[in-house]
């Protein structure tokens, strides 16, 4: 089957649709492009944008099994994702902004291939796949574009994903782009006010995810 330009270009559509939303992946990435710059933010939505195009396979390539065993283990995963987004929280309501924020974010950048780009990916990665619903959301969309979850071939599959993954990569690298050039005008208070807001909404997403077990 030769790969259909149409459906990649559907795939990049439904990666920015999926991406953009703000939620708790957003507002890390944003508290992270702030005070560590664009980098560490991009990292952060790499790894969901990773997770996103591992559940869409698991959708679209029809790993029932798999897909059923998460679904069946959602609790947990979600009582976890909740406690990750509290430490994340807590982090960011604890985080100190330098007096001379130009040059910690050099020193912040001469650490951050060892000490925040892997941390920010695996963070947001883990906090993605704690979201088993995610499976429902692909198997839904992978509908929607005609193409039944476990029925459509392989390359339609990778067209789709591979179309989702980039578009949601897109959406970061231009949100994190933009965020650090704002960034720049943002004074010492300012920022320790976006922390102190950021942590409270993190936490509170925590508390939606928790929440959402008693329904």
């Amino acid at each position: 089957m030769t790969p259909d330009p149409i459906l990649f270009a559907k795939g990049l559509g439904l990666g920015l649709a999926l991406a953009a939303p703000v939620g708790p992946i957003g507002l890390l990435c944003i508290r992270r492009t702030l005070a560590h710059g664009p980098l560490a933010g991009i990292a952060g939505g790499l790894g969901a944008a990773v997770a996103d195009g591992f559940y869409g396979l698991l959708a679209g390539g029809g790993l029932a099994a798999l897909s059923a065993w998460l679904m069946s283990v959602q609790t947990p995963m979600r009582v976890a994702g909740a406690a990750l987004l509290f430490w994340l929280a807590w982090g960011a309501w604890r985080t100190a902004v330098p007096a001379k924020r130009d040059e910690a974010a050099e020193g912040a950048g001469e650490a951050a291939p060892g000490g925040r780009l892997l941390p920010a990916f695996l963070s947001t990665t883990a906090l993605t796949l704690a979201n088993p619903m995610t499976i429902l959301s692909f198997t839904a969309l992978f509908g929607a574009m005609a193409l039944p979850a476990g029925e459509a071939g392989a390359t339609a599959v990778a067209v789709l994903v591979g179309g989702v993954f980039l578009g949601s990569a897109a959406w970061w690298v231009a949100l994190c782009s933009g965020v650090a050039l704002a960034g720049r005008l943002i004074d010492r208070r300012t920022m320790t006010l976006v922390n102190r807001g950021s942590a409270l909404l993190i936490a509170g997403f925590g508390v939606h995810s928790l929440a959402g077990l008693a329904l």
